[in-house]
């Protein structure tokens, strides 16, 4: 079985698919499977080819990448959305991360960054450009809110947070605490209702905010130790 990332690529700017598809075929871990010019060609080759990692762009004639991303996740879940994309405003970023997106990387990013995205998204952990982060926490809440809200959270569910985190899944975090997975689920619902947010991935971002969890960067260089 390989171990490769198997990577779609969405663009329908044919410098910028090119670009990406020359740069990610010198990876020996990334097999690119597929590319789409547009969002509707993106959701079927999606749903057929069933990749690990979709590089999607937001802007793209007929159907734009947060609808696509909602299609995809709605009949795949398990295929996770890595946005590729020049605009970094909340009006953009926090609908993509409520599609279900849970990665957002700008178009002047290096390409070691890009790639670290790649392989940060593929493994199911948030990866999110700074510039992004703070677009979205400045949208949500100040940071004296957070920290107050983030104080409703119990010993358990800020060990649930942490997990979601690191990536783990309701039944992966279930076995680790070794408790079922709908207390998980419930869990995850009630860290959400008191934090006021809606996704799994503004929960990440708002806790690392709050300093509860280490931004994404110092997460992911603690990994590589």
């Amino acid at each position: 079985m390989s171990n490769k990332i198997r990577l779609l690529i969405v663009d329908d700017y044919p410098v910028i698919l090119t670009g990406l598809l020359a740069m990610c075929k010198t990876y020996d871990e990334i097999d690119i499977v597929g590319i789409a010019n547009n969002g509707k060609t993106a959701v079927e080759l999606a749903l057929s080819l069933r990749p690990n990692v979709v590089l999607m762009n937001l802007s793209m004639p007929e159907m734009d990448g947060i609808e696509a991303t909602q299609l995809i996740k709605r009949s795949a879940p398990e295929v996770n959305i890595l946005i590729f994309s020049g605009q970094s405003g909340p009006d953009k970023v926090t609908p993509a991360i409520n599609a279900g997106a849970i990665g957002y990387i700008l178009k002047d990013a290096t390409e070691h960054e890009i790639i670290e995205a790649i392989r940060q998204v593929a493994l199911g952990k948030a990866s999110f450009d700074s510039a992004v982060i703070g677009s979205v926490l400045k949208h949500i809440q100040g940071e004296d809110e957070q920290k107050n809200l983030v104080k409703k959270l119990t010993e358990r569910e800020l060990d649930v947070l942490r997990h979601i985190a690191k990536g783990y899944s309701n039944q992966e975090i279930a076995k680790r605490m070794v408790v079922s997975a709908s207390t998980i689920h419930s869990h995850v619902s009630r860290i959400l209702a008191k934090l006021d947010v809606s996704s799994r991935t503004q929960a990440v971002i708002y806790s690392m905010r709050a300093g509860i969890i280490p931004p994404l960067d110092d997460e992911n260089a603690s990994d590589k130790q």
